[in-house]
């Protein structure tokens, strides 16, 4: 037996050492243990894609007050399964002047990353077994959020490639789009999880989970003790996915649907799989990073259990967080209007970069002045202060900046006093030339 232990970069933060086999025995535990997670786990997750069309569709006919899909098996359950058949069976289309290697490429290009990205993400408490520890993840490895950062910026190649190989006009546009919304919100939401790293003092995810569910401090979730990194986070993921009100690369209104133009049949459906599969994923990041990943809230025995019950009793909460952030993305998508494409830009370097670099220097300030003090991280003088850091900049941000008393990205560059003289000077075009004025 040897025994290993999460590197927490923590004072006072004690976690217990896991007990590892190896030899033949364990490699053919942790063997199985992975394939039987690969199967499970995939499975879920893109049966769950295909239900989560249904789900749309039914979340936008309660909020516009009207029926969803009714028709096809009971209650329409069977509604994906029929939209499926039709785009397998529909006739592909190719454009005649498209790069068609790279055109049947870009929709594997946009749906494999979220996949990758999903494989690292912790979804359930380690289960201590007889033939070792098994983790609750497909691919535990102790890099896990760099990994995520890497991985999941990929996905942005494939809507690229799909709108620059389609040869036209307003692919291409959408594809442009995509990539100048990704280096407006990319490093933001990069730098929005520092602070998370710093309180963990590691980038895998399992310490991340394992310092939320630690110490004695009760809200010691990160989203109390980093929310402003949280709402960063938040608003960049709609970006990540292409969700309303950042969906830039599609804007119907204004590109015929943008980059998937020329798509057709399931090559059509394979860019929509993947947004949902980018937003499962981006809801079960946010989950792990700001909500406690596997952890049951109000509860301790989970943290301390290592049964095969427990792990599974985790894996079913964590499950609910992801739909509860799932269920918010299609919220926001039928409630709020598409932003212009300078109010992204303006949002994502004028207001959320300068906002995340304040917010960086503040907290890495607070909790080096909290170490030198001798509080330990898990204490309630430690949380206290972070959520008392946290409050100041919720009411700073949210009641001061906000509401365009200082920026607002999403109002008209256009200040209120030269308003005043262009409606001034059409006034004055009505009274001296009347016929001309148009006004």
């Amino acid at each position: 037996m040897i025994e290993s232990s999460f590197p927490l970069l923590q004072a006072g933060l004690q976690v217990q050492p896991l007990a590892v086999v190896e030899g033949p025995e364990h490699f053919k535990a942790w063997l199985v243990a992975t394939i039987v997670k690969m199967l499970i786990l995939f499975t879920i997750y893109l049966v769950g894609v295909a239900l989560l069309t249904l789900a749309e569709r039914k979340i936008a006919g309660w909020i516009q007050d009207r029926l969803g899909p009714n028709r096809v098996g009971p209650g329409g359950i069977a509604q994906p399964l029929a939209d499926g058949l039709k785009n397998i069976m529909k006739e592909e289309t190719y454009p005649g002047a498209a790069y068609k290697p790279l055109f049947i490429l870009a929709p594997a290009f946009s749906f494999i990353p979220a996949l990758m990205t999903m494989a690292v993400i912790p979804f359930g408490a380690p289960w201590y077994s007889r033939w070792g520890v098994i983790d609750m993840s497909i691919a535990p490895i102790p890099i896990g959020f760099l990994y995520i950062l890497a991985i999941s910026s990929l996905g942005v190649y494939g809507i690229v490639i799909a709108g620059w190989s389609s040869n036209n006009k307003y692919a291409l546009l959408g594809g442009l789009r995509s990539s100048a919304q990704m280096i407006s919100y990319e490093i933001a939401m990069g730098m929005a999880t520092i602070p998370v790293l710093l309180l963990s003092g590691n980038v895998s995810l399992s310490a991340i989970v394992a310092q939320q569910t630690s110490g004695q401090w009760p809200l010691a979730w990160n989203f109390f003790g980093c929310t402003i990194a949280f709402f960063i986070f938040f608003v960049s993921a709609f970006a990540e996915t292409n969700r309303l009100p950042f969906d830039l690369p599609e804007a119907e209104s204004e590109l015929i649907a943008g980059y998937h133009s020329e798509y057709s049949a399931m090559k059509f459906s394979m860019f929509f799989i993947a947004e949902y599969a980018n937003m499962v994923t981006a809801s079960a990041l946010m989950a792990t990073l700001f909500f406690g990943g596997w952890d049951i809230p109000f509860t301790l025995w989970d943290n301390n259990a290592h049964s095969l019950v427990a792990s599974l009793a985790t894996a079913f909460f964590f499950f609910v967080k992801i739909l509860t952030f799932v269920f918010i993305f299609m919220w926001v998508r039928w409630t709020l209007p598409r932003f212009r494409y300078d109010q992204l830009m303006s949002l994502g370097w004028k207001f959320m970069l300068p906002l995340a670099l304040t917010y960086i220097v503040a907290m890495a300030g607070t909790i080096v002045g909290l170490n030198f003090a001798g509080y330990a991280r898990g204490s309630w003088v430690f949380g206290l202060a972070l959520l008392a850091l946290n409050i100041l900049f919720v009411v700073v941000v949210f009641l001061i900046i906000d509401r365009g008393r200082i920026i607002s990205p999403a109002y008209s560059r256009l200040d209120r006093r030269n308003l005043e003289k262009l409606r001034q000077a059409a006034l004055d075009r009505t009274r001296f030339h009347p016929a001309e004025a148009g006004d």
